[in-house]
């Protein structure tokens, strides 16, 4: 089954408006392209074309700088429905928009990160992350490389484990130490363009799935203009943004995901109740038990969007015990639940789910759904949040 274009738009008509109308357009044009993508482990460039030309890059950017200033849910919306057609696309659509969060609410005062949301803007430039490096793995509040002066200008020479799409991108958002002194969790956010940096691929991307991404590992050497780091340090940004919107993100891609397999699933299980007479066919429970799940996904994320909508009048409040546990810990939920569902989406549909090649296949879903406990290890985040909530009070009371 393939989510359609609405009307018969291509990827250079843009529908004004609602971004969840024009973020049809874009999963259908995602959705035809989503088994070659898979298959042979290319960026979708057919569907990033497409919301580029949708003017999707920008939705968070602020009207005055040249976006739309959409709201965070605006942007889940997005993600969900592009992960419904293709995985790989709404993953890169997600990391992105993260990456601007951090820019819109830390790069303010910056002329120079002004300038950049305008281009992006005009543009629809496609920024990438580089946060994990070396073997530290996920930990990405570990820095090894650090910004080093050089005249004018600075210097990074950063060995990243992985860049997602970073061949692909226009500029790559990365972290590092403040100072050759500094300590690893002393880090700041900077800002690279194409003409700062130069990439040497040093690592693969032959995965299971998520191929689309191609989060091959790169030596990244940059020199570019000390403006160009943000002015926040990053424990702030990463606790205020980098957390609470990529989990939100990542959790909407990935429920679109889920949401795409119990589509299958629901097709399947009603065709088979067709041909038995209106009999149920046995992989009917697991059908229910996929779409029970799958509104237990839905409401876990529009709890976490409005906690976030919650705090946007402080939001340092973000940084707070309780915010940072709900969205640390929604990020596990949702990856967990996420894969159940989709193995519960496998089994209504039997052999023809198990099947890679007929219209009711679960496979690429499940090898895509299952990077998602993986991606920044869940035994980490859960190791790391334990470590965090001994300095807590556990409660006394239903209302303390």
């Amino acid at each position: 089954m393939t989510i359609q274009p609405i009307h018969a738009a291509e990827a250079g008509e843009s529908v004004a408006g609602d971004p969840a109308l024009r973020a049809l357009v874009v999963a259908g044009i995602a959705a035809a392209a989503a088994e070659a993508v898979d298959r042979d482990g290319r960026f979708p460039a057919e569907a990033i074309a497409a919301a580029k030309a949708q003017r999707l890059m920008g939705l968070l950017v602020p009207r005055d700088l040249g976006g739309e200033g959409r709201t965070l849910a605006e942007v889940a919306e997005v993600a969900y429905r592009l992960g419904r057609a293709c995985a790989s696309t709404a993953m890169i659509f997600a990391m992105h928009q993260t990456k601007v969060a951090c820019i819109v609410d830390h790069g303010a005062g910056s002329p120079w990160h002004a300038a950049l949301l305008r281009r992006l803007c005009d543009e629809q430039l496609l920024l990438a992350s580089s946060t994990t490096e070396g073997q530290g793995g996920g930990n990405v509040r570990s820095s090894a490389a650090a910004i080093e002066p050089d005249g004018a200008f600075v210097t990074l020479d950063r060995a990243a484990s992985v860049i997602s799409y970073g061949a692909e991108a226009d500029g790559v958002v990365t972290t590092a130490r403040r100072a050759p002194d500094a300590q690893p969790s002393d880090q700041v956010l900077a800002v690279v363009l194409r003409e700062d940096y130069s990439l040497e691929r040093v690592s693969g991307w032959e995965t299971l799935g998520m191929r689309g991404t191609c989060s091959a590992g790169f030596r990244l050497r940059a020199r570019f203009r000390p403006e160009q780091i943000l002015p926040e340090r990053y424990p702030a940004i990463h606790a205020e943004t980098m957390t609470p919107v990529s989990h939100i993100l990542w959790s909407s891609a990935w429920a679109g995901i889920a949401a795409g397999a119990v589509e299958r699933a629901q097709a399947f299980t009603r065709q088979a109740a067709r041909g038995a007479g209106g009999q149920m066919p046995p992989g009917a429970v697991h059908y229910g038990r996929a779409v029970s799940s799958l509104k237990t996904l839905r409401a876990l994320v529009a709890d976490a969007l409005s906690r976030h909508a919650a705090t946007a009048a402080d939001p340092r409040s973000r940084a707070g015990l309780d915010f940072q546990t709900a969205v640390t810990m929604l990020k596990v939920e949702v990856s967990e639940l996420a894969v159940t569902t989709v193995g519960s989406a496998l089994r209504a549909c039997g052999l023809a789910g198990y099947r890679q090649d007929g219209p009711f296949s679960i496979g690429r879903s499940l090898r895509d759904i299952l990077s998602a406990p993986i991606m920044i290890h869940n035994d980490r985040i859960t190791q790391n949040l334990a470590a965090t909530a001994l300095l807590a009070t556990v409660p006394a009371g239903l209302a303390d």
